[in-house]
């Protein structure tokens, strides 16, 4: 990152600019940071360049392309601006290397990681082509590595499917070496290019040099479309996989849904991108932006100058990476102030796992009376843990760190829920039924709607949703507080206790009393599809989760079904022990797997297609919640060693053995589990426990 210079702008729409991530021909990257401290990388067109109408045209179809791509393998976009002035776009800021400067500073990619690395790629490419789009210069350059894995970036040439090629004559359509052959010749493109640009970065990822080489553009060009790659160096293993997606004929290309099948890495390698010199690397990308915000907050109350910071970072090579990406616009219409704007998310202290060990723990903190015996319940949000329905009354939040109480707010009902608002709010309800907000890290209160509120449900990006006094359903806007809709459902919602419930992507799917399951559209509150006897006995205990287009329904059997419709995508039949029926448990999905305690197991399933893949001891597990950290899958039991007492136990993930259990007080009157940040939050009854995870 370079300094500003004499000409750079000092602000773009919200954001504030405070160095140069790198420049090209048609414009720079600068990265900002807006009124609340969220990081940007901002896209912007040179001065002389804004009104040359072809240019212009060429920013305005990136920002749409990148903003119809909904994946996890890409970047945000965050803001636009693209009529009159000078055009921009904002992008959510990647802190971690690019794949070719991965590659050069810590050399090539192990066997375990090029398949975690093949396997996300691969997932990404399936989102952008579901999409309708073709990337078209997917590249080592265009990859970058963070915490949380790789993430594609960059949609300058990206096209719809049908659409045609960028090139004219005499110009080079995508980096030498890393386009498909129909790209070098200027011909139509299909998502099959996309694969070849795969197979070309898979490639460099194992050995560190290109599949295709020459002594200059044209020669690379000319191997690409009539050469063999340089496939001898890719480990025998990996070699039949990769070699099929550089195919001179797009048809014979696997898709990427097979290659995400068949570079399925091993349970537990996901942490490649947290152990190791790589994730050192990133973590120290993450200590010096922390560094440089902070530097900018504290607006020059001592220590490293701004300026000195930024050069710095550029003499030591310290870059950092900024990607563009898709899933919403930044709407101006919310304001950067005032109770209705989001305040920035905090960020998840991660705690360090421990070595695998047998007998009985040693707790991060706790046991600590939280909560009421049997009423409330427990949320993670990022550094805190919210515990509604606290000894006093009203709602608590303690630091996920140690367990010291951070915040308390007196007024939230313990029977109405808490959900969580982008990770930055949580909202609850009063005793007058008064939807209130705070924030989640700080506790500072927000904005408050008098909505008639006996339940609070579920919220996505532009609502919170809650059941009124009168067994109404109803929907409170994010953005201004206002009442959008209120419906009275043919599913009478008058149960004694609030349904479980989950919204997003236009859809609120609503656990209701004695095992139905409602959803209705998130635009006018009206049925979209049902279930009328998901419970085998008629209790609701129903936990809808999402995972992409899918809800996941636990109860008589464990299904997918589309969210969009309910169309059964799998189902997992009703277990019996001793001829008893024993339905399946709370889902849990992780690394593409979802995870559910079914009577005497607990079970792990390919999400995609039902398809079993881990199997735990055997025990008595009933229907209890299952967390996954680090190697750990962790869930409570009704038995350990001695019949009718309560224990949580731990398994290992790569080799189905328990590992630890620790002993939980009897009749306690509630018990659950969640994980988070490398811990493990237990509720037993009125008491909470953080534990640690292990390897």
């Amino acid at each position: 990152m370079k300094p500003l210079g004499t000409g750079d702008h000092l602000r773009l729409g919200p954001y504030r600019l405070l160095g140069v991530l790198g420049e090209g021909g048609m414009g720079k990257v600068y990265f900002g940071q807006d009124s609340f401290g969220r990081k940007a990388a901002v896209k912007v067109l040179r001065p002389e360049l804004a009104y040359e109408e072809s240019l212009a045209q060429r920013f305005v179809r990136e920002a749409q392309m990148a903003q119809s791509v909904t994946s996890t393998g890409v970047a945000r976009v965050l803001g636009a601006h693209t009529d009159g002035g000078r055009p921009w776009i904002a992008t959510e800021f990647l802190t971690g290397p690019t794949l070719d400067d991965a590659i050069r500073s810590h050399g090539p990619l192990d066997e375990p990681t090029l398949r975690a690395l093949a396997s996300s790629l691969a997932r990404t490419l399936a989102d952008i082509h579901a999409a309708g789009l073709i990337h078209r210069d997917l590249k080592p350059a265009n990859i970058v590595l963070t915490a949380a894995g790789p993430r594609v970036i960059d949609f300058g040439i990206a096209r719809p499917e049908h659409g045609l090629t960028l090139t004219t004559t005499g110009q080079i359509p995508v980096t030498p070496g890393f386009g498909a052959p129909e790209q070098v010749l200027g011909q139509r493109v299909g998502p099959a290019a996309d694969v070849f640009s795969l197979g070309a970065v898979l490639i460099y990822a194992i050995t560190g040099a290109q599949a295709f080489t020459g002594a200059h553009v044209a020669a690379v060009q000319y191997e690409v479309v009539h050469g063999e790659p340089r496939i001898d160096r890719v480990p025998p293993r990996l070699a039949p996989l990769i070699g099929p997606c550089l195919a001179k004929d797009p048809a014979h290309r696997p898709t990427p849904g097979q290659l995400a099948a068949v570079f399925a890495p091993a349970h537990g390698v996901e942490r490649v991108w947290r152990h190791g010199p790589l994730a050192a690397d990133i973590k120290e990308r993450e200590r010096t932006i922390h560094h440089l915000t902070t530097v900018v907050a504290a607006s020059g109350s001592g220590g490293m100058s701004r300026r000195r910071l930024l050069t710095t970072l550029a003499v030591g090579g310290a870059a950092l990476a900024a990607g563009a990406g898709a899933t919403a616009w930044w709407l101006g219409g919310r304001g950067d102030s005032g109770p209705y704007a989001l305040p920035p998310a905090a960020d998840t202290p991660i705690a360090d796992p421990v070595g695998a060990t047998t007998g009985k723990p040693e707790p991060l903190w706790g046991p600590l009376q939280l909560l009421g015996k049997t009423e409330g319940g427990l949320v993670p949000v990022r550094d805190v843990v919210c515990a509604l329905g606290a000894t006093e009354g009203g709602l608590t939040a303690h630091s996920v760190v140690d367990g010291k109480r951070r915040w308390h707010a007196p007024g939230p009902v313990a029977t109405a829920g808490i959900v969580t608002l982008s990770d930055a709010l949580v909202a609850a309800v009063d005793k007058k039924g008064v939807v209130v907000t705070f924030v989640a890290s700080s506790g500072e209160a927000r904005w408050s709607v008098p909505a008639s509120a006996k339940y609070v449900l579920a919220a996505d990006e532009s609502a919170v949703y809650v059941i009124t006094k009168n067994d109404r359903l109803r929907s409170i806007s994010r953005s201004d507080g206002s009442i959008l809709w209120t419906v009275r459902p043919r599913v009478l919602l008058n149960a004694d206790t609030r349904p479980r419930s989950v919204a997003g992507d236009g859809r609120l799917v609503i656990a209701t009393a004695k095992g139905r399951v409602l959803v209705v559209g998130t635009v006018d509150g009206q049925e979209v599809w049902s279930i009328d006897d998901q419970s085998p006995t008629g209790q609701a205990g129903l936990c809808p989760v999402l995972h992409k287009d899918m809800v996941l329904i636990n109860g008589a059997t464990l299904t997918a079904r589309a969210l969009s419709d309910g169309g059964e995508r799998w189902a997992k039949t009703t277990m019996t022990t001793d001829g008893r029926v024993q339905p399946s448990g709370p889902p849990l999905v992780h690394d593409d797997l979802v995870y559910c305690a079914r009577g005497s197991y607990v079970l792990a399933f390919d999400v995609t297609n039902g398809t079993e893949v881990w199997r735990s001891p055997r025990g008595a597990f009933l229907e209890s919640p299952v967390a996954v950290q680090g190697d750990a899958v962790s869930v409570v039991s009704s038995e350990a060693g001695n019949k009718g007492s309560w224990a949580m136990h731990a398994m290992s993930r790569s080799d189905n053995k328990q590992v630890w259990s620790r002993p939980l007080p009897n009749d306690a009157g509630s018990y659950w589990v969640y994980g988070d940040g490398n811990r493990l939050f237990v509720r037993a009854g009125a008491e909470v426990v953080a534990l640690p995870v292990f390897e």
